[in-house]
């Protein structure tokens, strides 16, 4: 390998580099046993986003409009307290977050069944952490979502 395939593959990152080098990775969800495209197979990362963003944005209008009373401040505290709420009850009942519901998706246990309780709590108070649910593998799950034995999919 000359300097410039070296750069090139530090550039374009270490799976293009190994894809280069003849490693199959194959698709998202494949080592989990998920298709490749439509329902069951994984959520793409801009419309985990986007769930994010609504449920997040639902919480603080809530919280805003009626727990702080009008103070920015204390909406702050609302929102992220109500964000857990929300989160907790709605995976545990109906496997989906209005903002997940809006954007198609839903969250599963790897073999395809419904999250238990204990596997819903241990995964909202590590993506309240933030930090476990931006650590992502291969198959984009969140550290979050592996801890528990989820999976985010389309619907």
């Amino acid at each position: 390998m000359d300097k410039r395939e070296a750069l090139g593959s530090w550039l374009s990152g270490p799976r293009a580099a190994a894809e280069q080098m003849g490693a199959d990775f194959g698709h998202r969800g494949e080592r989990l046993g998920l298709p490749q495209q439509g329902p069951g197979s994984i959520a793409p990362v801009g419309r985990r986003i986007a769930a994010l963003f609504v449920d997040w944005g639902l919480c603080l209008l809530i919280a805003y409009g009626l727990l702080s009373h009008g103070r920015a401040t204390s909406a702050d505290n609302w929102t992220f307290a109500l964000f857990g709420v929300v989160s907790l009850l709605t995976l545990a009942t109906v496997g989906s977050t209005p903002g997940k519901r809006l954007m198609r998706l839903r969250v599963i246990r790897v073999d395809g069944g419904r999250l238990g309780i204990g596997a819903v709590v241990l995964r909202t108070v590590l993506l309240l952490l933030v930090i476990p649910a931006a650590i992502w593998d291969r198959d984009t799950r969140g550290m979050h979502d592996k801890a528990a034995g989820a999976v985010q999919v389309r619907m």
